[in-house]
């Protein structure tokens, strides 16, 4: 049996009464900047769909020297603040006529690797990196092939990046969980601070709003309070689990470094049903609308992922290749 001959731009300019560049403009997505109109479009849109046909990026790439795509590489999908950042960036993208690629590496410097060789295999126009281990390193592979790379979340030497304020914002979220605590108990016990890496940069910045805010009301962070675990829910539990056994008091409040990590403090503390830490005040940066419905005593810092989002694409549209970073203050819960 003859396998079915493939469908080309002509057979669906053929049925549509249109030309083949008419075609290619509407499957490629500039048909707008040629003024053609939305009826045309979708009787060529739905031609293409009914033959099956798949438009060849990289052979359109090769004869326009320009893909139309961008891509994007994340940590995790597996909380609110990185799975916004990919939902956004795809509907930024595409309001620009670009193709949105994104893929999840899960903080794997191998993976961050291979996923940027294959973005490249696919000439990409941009890569954007997000809360990328080794950020540098990728932006070294990608120029040699000419492509540019921008920074999200965590900020690199070599290209331009867009993070969050936060010094600012773990100082802000300190202050307020002070607020919420009695004095008398931050003088037996300090914060505790749950959660994040040690050697990234965002803890480090964290940290030292962290170490200011108490250093502000003359109270000292104590080493041993400083639980810098890694992000992982059951990471944080094992964590709490083993503080608890070696402390006789949990404090009166605890910095919580992300939403991954709050939801290991909260296994724990309900662990056997015995709600460890009533009473306890936590400041989670990072926001989830459920978490913050889960108690009164959970104040929550936005990260500002629009604003971010926005300062990115300007960084994109001029081609920036200023190094520089730009930090986006987040949004502390109203309580």
């Amino acid at each position: 049996m003859q396998p079915t001959k493939k469908s080309t731009i002509y057979d669906i300019a053929n049925l549509a009464g249109t030309s083949g560049s008419t075609v290619s403009a509407v499957l490629n997505g500039t048909w707008k900047k040629r003024r053609i109109s939305v009826k045309l479009a979708d009787r060529i849109s739905k031609i293409a769909d009914e033959l099956g046909y798949t438009l060849n990026m990289q052979a359109s790439a090769l004869r326009r020297e320009k893909s139309g795509i961008i891509g994007m590489i994340v940590p995790m999908y597996d909380n609110r603040y990185f799975s916004s950042i990919a939902q956004d960036f795809e509907q930024m993208a595409r309001q620009r006529g670009l193709f949105p690629i994104v893929t999840c590496t899960r903080r794997d410097p191998k993976l961050e690797m291979e996923a940027a060789r294959a973005m490249l295999s696919y000439q990409v126009e941009s890569l954007v990196c997000t809360g990328a281990t080794d950020p540098d390193c990728i932006s070294d592979l990608c120029r040699a092939s000419g492509v540019k790379t921008f920074n999200l979340d965590l900020p690199g030497q070599k290209a331009p990046s867009v993070i969050s304020n936060n010094f600012e914002g773990a100082f802000a979220l300190t202050r307020s969980i002070f607020k919420q605590c009695r004095e008398a108990e931050l003088e037996l016990f300090p914060l505790l601070f749950v959660g994040g890496r040690a050697g990234d940069h965002n803890t480090r910045e964290r940290l030292r709003g962290f170490i200011a805010a108490h250093e502000e009301v003359a109270i000292q962070a104590k080493h041993e309070y400083i639980l810098t675990c890694g992000y992982g829910a059951e990471k944080s539990a094992d964590t709490l689990q083993l503080f608890s056994e070696t402390n006789k008091n949990i404090p009166s409040g605890m910095f919580v470094n992300s939403t991954i990590t709050l939801e290991g403090i909260m296994r724990w503390s309900n662990k056997d049903g015995k709600h460890r830490l009533k009473g306890v005040k936590l400041g989670c940066f990072d926001w989830d609308p459920f978490a913050e419905l889960l108690s009164e005593h959970i104040l929550m810092v936005r990260q500002d992922v629009p604003e971010m989002l926005t300062r990115l694409f300007e960084l994109i549209d001029r081609k920036s290749s200023k190094i520089e970073t730009i930090e986006i203050m987040p949004i502390i819960s109203p309580r």
